[in-house]
């Protein structure tokens, strides 16, 4: 039989009794090393040495212990092949083989290129221990992640752009086998937002180990085994003090559903000490202890910003929360605005992009948005409706599709049907309007009509509109469902040759 043991980090006292007994009474013993002797002999030694009966022990020497390329490749392999050749000739023989290994054998353990090369021929049981990951929270006394958030675990031996795919989209995370790559992980901690809270561990549980924040220390103190550690926010968090100057981070929250919300997205609301922003979009954050909530009316773009730039410069990482994409009529450019002054030139400001309103809706007909095109609010809070009616005049009489935010209110109706009219003007009768309203909600509403049958009255604050142009064509494809997409070419011109009754969905 052969039985891969995990140890745990380090300390004896953590391996279990599974572990315990195997170790006393396996035929042979066996555990890898480098050139300065085996850490988990060390670990195992006094259950190794009491032994009634001594154990055969075999001592897996790696020929290299730093990546050197082909060699290192080939001199691998052929240590791998001799060392299964050495444990297969034991469990030929009937002798039962106990690997033991730091940590879990089943995570960045040596233990599994053996396990993968014998567990076809031979019986294996698996006894786990406890990860170095679990052992680097005990350490730190705070917790690896809880409640939503998702914990990742990477070794810092990847591709440094896998490890800032994964970084930058992490809720908490464990950087393992940091030894000989700090300053790669520390530039990646630093890009993603996560090295302000990192902690290294170096030997765990054991007794010459330590911790430091990732940030201070000196990359040649630390040795192979260790890890970094970004645990979570939501627990003894603790927020910036006064005396250094946060961020503020615009977000865009996608329009509407969670699943459309980015893990860069969802990153960034989780190490925010503050949420800013219109109360209807504060309420889709989700609640983490420890964060502040400032909601307020949407009309108050200004002073919310400024409030976000003050609460920085007091050391708050603030998240400004906008509904789709923030740099499409939300609050990128108001927070931007406001910060061009003198008093918060020093606090930082980053935009997160989100899915737009106008992506959400184009997917659901097809793709309406697919050559040229523009986009256009209809509000005339912030600029005259004379203006309004130029712009949608000019991008008409270009032959462009184009979607239409904040379309209409309970107070302001004319400039829907007005805005059909000015269409009218440029467009044949047949050219497909697509009229989607609370997309990704359970009472989404999506209809396609035309500009001859628009009907204005359906249009209100939660509707968006999306006009087509001479080369948007509608079909009824197999399933029955209308699909309309704007072709990337003029050739043949002409309109589509479909037309749609007001209540076609």
């Amino acid at each position: 039989m052969l039985y891969g043991v995990g140890l745990g980090p380090g300390d004896p006292g953590l391996i279990t009794l599974r572990g315990a007994e195997l170790i006393q009474t396996a035929d042979v013993v066996a555990y890898h090393s480098g050139s300065r002797g085996s850490t988990a002999r060390k670990i195992a030694s006094d259950l190794l040495d009491s032994r009634d009966t001594p154990a055969i022990e075999e001592h897996l020497v790696y020929p290299v212990t730093v990546n050197g390329g082909d060699d290192y490749t080939e001199l691998m392999a052929s240590f791998y092949s001799e060392a299964t050749a050495r444990l297969a000739a034991h469990l030929s023989a009937g002798r039962s083989v106990a690997v033991i290994s730091l940590g879990d054998p089943l995570l960045y353990s040596s233990y599994q290129h053996l396990h993968r090369a014998l567990s076809s021929d031979f019986p294996t049981e698996i006894v786990p221990g406890v990860p170095s990951v679990t052992a680097a929270a005990a350490e730190l006394a705070h917790p690896l992640s809880e409640a939503e958030d998702i914990l990742t675990i990477l070794p810092a031996t990847a591709d440094p752009a896998r490890l800032a795919a994964a970084a930058a989209s992490a809720d908490c995370l464990v950087v393992m086998k940091l030894g000989g790559h700090v300053e790669q992980v520390r530039s990646i901690l630093r890009e993603s937002g996560h090295l302000d809270r990192a902690q290294v561990v170096v030997r765990a549980t054991m007794d010459d180990g330590w911790t430091a924040p990732l940030n201070t220390i000196n990359a040649d103190d630390v040795p192979y085994f260790a890890v970094a550690v970004v645990g979570t926010q939501s627990s003894g968090f603790v927020p910036s003090t006064s005396d250094s100057v946060g961020e503020v981070t615009v977000v865009g929250l996608g329009p509407g559903p969670s699943r459309w919300l980015t893990p860069e997205a969802r990153a960034e609301l989780a190490r925010a000490t503050d949420v800013v922003g219109y109360s209807t979009y504060v309420n889709r954050v989700p609640l983490r202890p420890g964060q502040r909530r400032h909601a307020s009316d949407n009309r108050v773009e200004a002073e919310r910003a400024a409030m976000a730039l003050d609460m920085a410069l007091e050391g708050s990482r603030v998240a400004v929360v906008s509904s789709g994409d923030p740099g499409v009529f939300a609050m990128a450019a108001a927070v931007l605005e406001v910060a061009d002054d003198p008093r918060w030139r020093d606090v930082s400001v980053r935009i997160v992009p989100g899915m737009t309103a106008a992506q959400a809706v184009a997917s659901r007909v097809g793709a309406p948005l697919g050559h040229d095109f523009a986009m256009i609010s209809l509000s005339d809070r912030l600029k005259p409706w004379e203006t309004v009616a130029k712009r949608i005049d000019a991008i008409s009489g270009a032959d462009m599709a184009f979607a239409v935010y904040n379309p209409a209110s309970k107070t302001r109706r004319r400039q829907v049907a007005e805005l059909r009219d000015i269409v009218a003007k440029h467009q044949s009768p047949d050219t497909p309007i697509i009229v989607a309203r609370a997309v990704g909600a359970p009472e989404e509403s999506v209809t396609v009509t035309t500009v001859a049958n628009f009907d204005p009255d359906i249009v209100d604050m939660r509707t968006m509109i999306i006009v087509g142009s001479s080369t948007t064509r509608a079909y009824i494809d197999g399933a029955g469902q209308t699909r309309v997409f704007t072709a990337r070419h003029y050739a043949g011109g002409g309109t589509t040759q479909l037309s749609f009754s007001p209540g076609f969905t």
